[in-house]
């Protein structure tokens, strides 16, 4: 026990990549006395910016209470708490969990934000989200599986909408995805899957919507993939936006037109 004690740091790790972390991210690593990592995504190669002297710990193999309580101990013990959680921790990471049962432990916390695997993708295929005049909303979802899903948030009631649409944690649910995207997207739409974002083995696949159980099936991948869709994927036809446009006015220049 000691006077001089530390809130538990929640860091988001990025897509994998370890120079995808933040500056803050880097740095809660480097102060850190223990880490506890989501040993089954976030890669071991993340953990080069803690110490010699750091604790790492794979939460693969804990249960909830198991956890808190051994950042809870880490916290009383006066060590600086890191939990890495992959991509950014407010999107699928279970967070809310882990600091309500902190706050009934009276350990504070705080949380670093960090890049999630749909901008990995983007920066990887090279593509924008949304484009002037074809799309200008981005949904991040996943598929009803084990885990059920608020009714009105199906993928078949997001997909009605035409928006980009980044898929989480559906890998292994490309049938139902593929059926349910293919009657608003249609069956020849192009879509991408992107796997293992910013690691050694990256792919980035692109398919369409009728194909994309068959090909992911021949590439293997269940799992840590985005399945992308949306008017941005592939080859599209979008409208100059009016930021850099000669003849556009705004509050810092004055619009010229064109002769």
């Amino acid at each position: 026990m000691t006077d001089v004690k530390y809130p538990i740091t929640f860091t988001g790790a990025g897509p994998g990549d370890p120079e995808l972390i933040t500056v803050k991210g880097k740095r809660s690593l480097e102060e850190a006395d223990l880490v506890i990592f989501a040993g089954s995504l976030v890669p071991e190669e993340l953990l080069v910016w803690t110490r010699e002297e750091c604790e790492c710990l794979s939460s693969a193999s804990m249960d909830l209470d198991g956890m808190v309580e051994k950042m809870a101990e880490g916290y009383r013990a006066g060590k600086k708490v890191v939990r890495l959680h992959t991509g950014d921790p407010s999107l699928y990471g279970a967070i809310d969990e882990q600091m309500r049962d902190l706050d009934k432990l009276d350990v504070p916390y705080t949380v670093i934000p960090g890049v999630t695997a749909a901008f990995g993708a983007a920066a990887a295929m090279k593509m924008e989200y949304t484009l002037p005049e074809v799309t200008q909303t981005l949904i991040l979802t996943r598929a009803e599986g084990r885990t059920p899903v608020p009714e009105g948030e199906s993928l078949d009631s997001l997909a009605s909408h035409g928006a980009s649409m980044a898929i989480y944690l559906s890998s292994a649910l490309a049938e139902k995805v593929s059926k349910q995207l293919a009657a608003h997207y249609g069956e020849e739409s192009t879509c991408a899957v992107a796997y293992r974002v910013s690691q050694p083995d990256e792919k980035i696949i692109y398919t369409t919507i009728a194909k994309l159980p068959e090909t992911m099936k021949n590439e293997g991948i269940r799992k840590t993939a985005l399945i992308i869709v949306g008017k941005g994927v592939g080859d599209h036809n979008a409208a100059k936006s009016k930021l850099y446009d000669a003849t556009f006015t705004h509050e810092y220049r004055d619009g010229v037109e064109k002769v």
